[in-house]
């Protein structure tokens, strides 16, 4: 029944996902992915937060497979971040291309680190 927790997960973390993605988009004026980066950066938080409530042993397996497997893994999304930096780089935006990489990268990581912490201060 593990698989029913994942598609359970998924289920909310797809359409969360392009909502979020519409919502925030729709409020920048700008060719950079705004949407993208920030469902991908709150994917990261909320695993990082995930993944410092199972260290603590405040969250099981169960909950990594809903929120972790599940929701993260249609919420956040690899292929759309490199396709949408391929673009940028196509039609010349090549400086967004670079920024978009880096800030990822390093506000993806941030968020990670800060989940983890942020679960350690709470249940350690």
């Amino acid at each position: 029944m593990n698989w029913l927790l994942v598609v359970t997960g998924a289920m909310v973390g797809a359409p969360l996902r392009y909502l979020t993605d519409r919502a925030v988009q729709s409020r920048h004026d700008s060719v950079f992915p705004w949407g993208t980066f920030a469902v991908n950066v709150a994917g990261c938080l909320i695993l990082g937060l995930l993944t410092g409530a199972v260290a603590a042993g405040a969250a099981g397996s169960r909950l990594q497979l809903l929120i972790g497997t599940g929701l993260c893994g249609a919420l956040t999304t690899y292929s759309t971040f490199s396709y949408e930096t391929l673009r940028l780089t196509e039609t010349g935006a090549r400086l967004y291309a670079a920024v978009n990489v880096v800030a990822s990268v390093v506000a993806g990581l941030g968020a990670a680190f800060a989940g983890v912490a942020l679960a350690q201060a709470v249940w350690a």
